[in-house]
C-alpha cells in the first residue's frame, strides 16, 4: 500500500479539519470569496503568465486552512462526530508470523495517523535487547530499527500492549503483538499468570517475567531472560513466542536492565518447580444482548479457542534478606552522646578508646534501636564527655564489592564545642528558674486502652529509681487506694521503663510519680508528677474469634488484625485452629496470616541462595465490622478463594488501573448547549458533501 510523503498527509489533515468544522453558509461565502479574489487576480496575472503573483495567492489559501487547523486546536470544535474507534493495521513488513526474516527493520501501517506513547515502558520485545530499538510513528506508519543482531532460528516477539494510540483522540489500540522468526519455524506457545508481593499480597506492576531453558540456578544470575513478558496494573503477565520444552521461570524487578539477578536490592520470585507449556481446546460462551431491550438475551454463540496452558502461574515477589553493611554516619550531638548509624541491622560492634586511652567498657551505656540499625552510646565517666575530642576504634560488619561480609576497622573522631554561654538579663532572676529537671513522657491516656500498659521514657539514662515514691492509685469509694503494679527496664534502652497492672475495666486511676524518684547518669532527677485517667470499661470493645481450616498441621500461624491502611495492630498465634482476639475498639477491620516456617513469630522473606521461598501470606477477604459489646465469630478456609483474589480492594494500594473511555460526541454536544453556539453533532449532512463521509 502506497503511503503518502509527509507534507501531503498534513496538507490532507489540514484540508479534513476545515471541511469539518465549517457548516454549508460559511463554507459558501469562503467559496465565494477565493472566487472573487481569483477572477480579479489570479486571471489576469495567469494570462500575464506572472507565476509568482500566483504561488503569492496558492500561500494564503494555505495559511487560511493552516489557521482553521490551529484554530480546531485552540478549541473544542463545534460540531462533527468523534471518532471513538482504535487505529486499524492494515499490512506489516514482513508480514505477521513470517518466518525466515533476516531484516532487523519492521514497519506496520494503520488506516489513520497514529502515534506512540511511553515506547521503552509499555513495548516489549523478546528475546530482550541489550539495545533498546529505535521505534518511531510517522504519519499512518510504526517503524521499528532493532540494534541488536539477529539471533538465528529464533521468534521475535514486539509486544505494543497499548502504546499505539490514534493522533486525534489517542485511542489506544490495545494488546496489538508482532511475530516473526529468523528461522523456519515460528513459536506460539505462551503462558501467563500473575505476580504479587509475598508479605501483603500487592499485585506488582511493569516487573519482567523471564524464562530460561537452562535448568541449572546458575541461569537466573548469569544468563539473560530467553524471553520475557511485563506485569500490567493488575500484576499479570504473559510470555509469549515459547517453543516447546521444559522451562525454569522468574520474576525480577531489573534496575540495570541486563536481565539477569546480579544486584540484591532487585525484587524477585522464583518457582521451584519446572514449567512445561501445551495448549487445549476449549470453548467460551459468548452472550449477544437485544439491541433494542439490552436486558433481553438475543443469541448465545458457543466459540471455540486454544487455551495457553499453565495461565495460572503464581509468582511471589520479594526482596532477599540480604542487605550491604556499611557505617552510614557518626556525630556527637551533645557532650555525652555519641551515635553511629549503620545502612542494615548489624551485630553487635566492639569499641575501644583512643583518646581518651581506655580498655574497658565501664564508661558508657549502650543504646540500640529496635531495628538494630544504630547505636548510641551515653558517656557515664565526666573524665571521657569532658574530652573535647574523642577518638574510638570501631570493629563492625561491612560488605565488599563481591557481597561478601568481613570485619572492618575504622577509627572514628567525635568532636564537640560547647556551646559560649549567655549571662542573663536579669540578675535577680528566681533560683528556682533555673533548675534543670530530668523529663519524662508517657503514653497515659484520658480513656486509657484495657490491654495497654503504661509506658514511661526519659531523655537520660537512669541510674537509679525508687519504687516507694511511684504510685498507681485506684477510687475506690470516693478515695484512691494503691493498685498493685511491676515495672520493668527495656532491655534495649535503658532510658524506657514499662509498668503493668491487671486494669480494673471502667477503673478511675492517678498516677504519681514523686520528685527525684528517677535519676540520670549526669545528676538529674525528675519533678513531681501526677496525672489522672480513666479505663475504658468492657462493654466498649468487641471480641472476635476465627475458625481457620486448610492450614498445616505441623507449623505455626499467626494472624494479624489490620486497619484501613493495611497496618498491623494485633497478631495473635492460632490454637487449636482458632485466633481469638479481645477487647477491639469498634470499627472496621481486616485480617492476614503467615505461615510461620522458622517459628520466629515475624514474617521472614525469601532468599534466592538459599533456595528459601518467603513465608506464606494469606488474606480474608473481606472485612470485620466490630461493634461494641458484641462477640464476632468467622469462618476462614484460606483456600476457599485463589490467592489472587484475596486481598479486599478497600486495603490495597496497587490498585488496577479502571481505563474510562470518554464519550466525546457527548462531551461536545453538552458543551455547545451550555455555549448556546455552535452546530448540532446530530444535524443533518445533506448540504454539505465534506461532513458526508
Amino acid at each position: 500500500m502506497p503511503v503518502l510523503p509527509f507534507w501531503a498527509s498534513h496538507l490532507v489533515e489540514w484540508f479534513s479539519l476545515f471541511f469539518r468544522f465549517i457548516d454549508a453558509k460559511s463554507l459558501k461565502n469562503i467559496v465565494f470569496l477565493w472566487s472573487f479574489i481569483f477572477n480579479h487576480s489570479v486571471k489576469e496575472k495567469l494570462m500575464r503568465n506572472n507565476l509568482l503573483s500566483f504561488l503569492t495567492i496558492l500561500f494564503f489559501i494555505v495559511l487560511t486552512i493552516s489557521m482553521m487547523h490551529s484554530c480546531a486546536n485552540m478549541a473544542s470544535p463545534s460540531g462533527g462526530l468523534y471518532d471513538e474507534n482504535p487505529p486499524v493495521v492494515l499490512k506489516a513488513i514482513p508480514e505477521f508470523n513470517s518466518t525466515n526474516v533476516d531484516k532487523q527493520t519492521i514497519e506496520i501501517f494503520f488506516d489513520e495517523n497514529i502515534k506512540i506513547e511511553k515506547p521503552s515502558e509499555k513495548i516489549i520485545i523478546t528475546p530482550p535487547q541489550q539495545n533498546f530499538p529505535e521505534i518511531s510513528a510517522v504519519g499512518r506508519k510504526v517503524v521499528v530499527k532493532l540494534k541488536d543482531d539477529l539471533i538465528p532460528n529464533t521468534t521475535y516477539t514486539i509486544d505494543f500492549t497499548d502504546a499505539i494510540v490514534d493522533n486525534n483522540e489517542g485511542n489506544p489500540l490495545e494488546n496489538f503483538s508482532i511475530s516473526f522468526s529468523t528461522g523456519d519455524q515460528l513459536d506460539t506457545l505462551a503462558i501467563s499468570g500473575n505476580v504479587l508481593e509475598a508479605e501483603n499480597l500487592e499485585p506488582v506492576s511493569g516487573i519482567y517475567v523471564g524464562i530460561h531453558s537452562n535448568l541449572e540456578d546458575t541461569a537466573f544470575t548469569r544468563s539473560r531472560f530467553q524471553r520475557i513478558g511485563r506485569t500490567d496494573s493488575k500484576g499479570g503477565f504473559t510470555v509469549k513466542g515459547m517453543a516447546p520444552g521444559r522451562y525454569k521461570i522468574y520474576a525480577l524487578n531489573d534496575l540495570n536492565r541486563d536481565y539477569k539477578y546480579d544486584n540484591p536490592a532487585e525484587a524477585i520470585a522464583f518457582l521451584d518447580s519446572i514449567i512445561v507449556p501445551s495448549t487445549v481446546q476449549a470453548t467460551r460462551n459468548d452472550t449477544i444482548f437485544n439491541k433494542k431491550d439490552t436486558t433481553q438475551i438475543d443469541t448465545i454463540k458457543t466459540i471455540q479457542f486454544t487455551r495457553f496452558l499453565p495461565d495460572d502461574i503464581l509468582l511471589r515477589s520479594f526482596v532477599s534478606d540480604f542487605q550491604r553493611q556499611y557505617l552510614q554516619k557518626h556525630e556527637r550531638p551533645e557532650q555525652y552522646k555519641l551515635s553511629m548509624f549503620f545502612a542494615a541491622p548489624t551485630s553487635k560492634p566492639t569499641f575501644r578508646l583512643l583518646i581518651p586511652e581506655r580498655n574497658d567498657t565501664s564508661w558508657y551505656v549502650e543504646e540500640r534501636s529496635v531495628n538494630n540499625d544504630s547505636i548510641t552510646l551515653w558517656i557515664t565517666d565526666s573524665t571521657v564527655y569532658k574530652t573535647d575530642s574523642i577518638l574510638m576504634l570501631v570493629n563492625y560488619v561491612r560488605t565488599d564489592s563481591l557481597n561478601q561480609n568481613y570485619i572492618d576497622t575504622d577509627t572514628l573522631r567525635f568532636n564537640f564545642r560547647k556551646p559560649r554561654e549567655t549571662k542573663p538579663k536579669d540578675d535577680k532572676k528566681d533560683k528556682k528558674d533555673d533548675i534543670q529537671y530530668l523529663r519524662i513522657t508517657s503514653n497515659i491516656q484520658a480513656n486509657h486502652e484495657i490491654y495497654q500498659p503504661i509506658r514511661i521514657e526519659f531523655e537520660q539514662p537512669v541510674i537509679q529509681f525508687d519504687t516507694a515514691h511511684i504510685k498507681l492509685l485506684r477510687m475506690v469509694d470516693s478515695s484512691y487506694v494503691a493498685s498493685l503494679y511491676s515495672i520493668e527496664k527495656d532491655s534495649l534502652n535503658s532510658r524506657k521503663y514499662v509498668l503493668r497492672t491487671r486494669w480494673a475495666p471502667g477503673g478511675q486511676y492517678r498516677f504519681e510519680i514523686d520528685s527525684a524518684a528517677f535519676t540520670s547518669y549526669y545528676g538529674l532527677w525528675n519533678n513531681k508528677v501526677s496525672q489522672d485517667f480513666t479505663v475504658k470499661k468492657l462493654d466498649q470493645y468487641g471480641n472476635l474469634l476465627i475458625t481457620i481450616s486448610g492450614l498445616p498441621d505441623d507449623k505455626d500461624v499467626y494472624v494479624e488484625l489490620l486497619d484501613k491502611t493495611d497496618k498491623p495492630f494485633r497478631k495473635t498465634l492460632v490454637k487449636n485452629n482458632e485466633a481469638i482476639f479481645m477487647d477491639l475498639n469498634p470499627g472496621t477491620i481486616y485480617a492476614r496470616l503467615f505461615i510461620d516456617e522458622n517459628r520466629d513469630g515475624k514474617w521472614t522473606t525469601g532468599n534466592y541462595e538459599k533456595k528459601r521461598q518467603p513465608e506464606f501470606v494469606y488474606y480474608y477477604p473481606r472485612y470485620f465490622e466490630i461493634r461494641a459489646y458484641t462477640d464476632h465469630e468467622e469462618i476462614w478456609n484460606v483456600n476457599e478463594t485463589p490467592i489472587v483474589k484475596q486481598k479486599p480492594l478497600e486495603i490495597t494500594k496497587n490498585k488496577p488501573e479502571v481505563k474510562k473511555r470518554r464519550n466525546l460526541n457527548e462531551q461536545s454536544t453538552r458543551q455547545n448547549r451550555q455555549n448556546g453556539t455552535g452546530m448540532n453533532p446530530n444535524r443533518s449532512t445533506e448540504n454539505n458533501p465534506f461532513l458526508s463521509r
